[in-house]
């Protein structure tokens, strides 16, 4: 099964420096937040980098990236970096260091891109998170689970699809999740993943 963890603590790190460090600074803007203000609060989500479809804050392209490592609330940081923490290394060590950085950020781009696209309600959207870049690494393997089908074993097959598919259910039955960013991560993560994948026989 590819999703279970079976390293130690230093052998998580030294495998994968770039998940590491994404989790860790998750974590400790995190904490910083709370700190600071509270990472239910508005302005402070704002001032630490989420996207905010008003204008000026809406034409501030580093957002689209910073957004990516602040979360809204502890159970919102827990899910993401849970499931970062499973599914995320195995990509990494399959890509490389650079082409995983450019597949996690970029998806996670494409993502809150789609969010300022498509966003039409009439209240402003305060919105981060690591989903976009997530919903990207579902799509990298459901990607090598169509077109590569001897590369995963068939239960972590399985376990991607039902992974994705409870996902979107999950993201169109419930009002507070960002929609937008989870499509458009998936569909960036899938387009994104064909360049940078060196291919494998099967």
């Amino acid at each position: 099964m590819l999703f279970l963890r079976y390293e130690s603590f230093r052998q998580y790190i030294r495998w994968y420096p770039v998940t590491t460090i994404i989790l860790a600074i998750n974590i400790v803007l995190y904490i910083g937040m709370e700190l600071y203000g509270s990472t239910h609060d508005s302005m402070t989500l704002i001032q630490f980098g989420a996207l905010f479809s008003e204008p000026p804050f809406s034409g501030e392209y580093w957002r689209y990236f910073a957004s990516q490592f602040i979360h809204i609330g502890f159970d919102h940081l827990l899910f993401n970096c849970f499931s970062l923490f499973v599914f995320a290394p195995p990509l990494e060590r399959l890509l490389g260091t650079w082409k995983y950085i450019v597949f996690y950020l970029g998806s996670g781009f494409i993502g809150n891109l789609s969010t300022q696209l498509f966003y039409n309600q009439p209240e402003p959207l305060v919105s981060a998170g690591a989903s976009g870049a997530i919903y990207g690494v579902f799509a990298a393997y459901l990607f090598i689970a169509l077109f590569y089908k001897k590369a995963l074993d068939k239960q972590s097959s399985s376990t991607i699809k039902t992974v994705v598919i409870v996902g979107f259910i999950y993201s169109f039955l419930i009002p507070q999740v960002n929609l937008y960013a989870h499509i458009g991560g998936f569909v960036g993560g899938f387009l994104l993943f064909a360049p940078l994948f060196r291919k494998m026989p099967g």
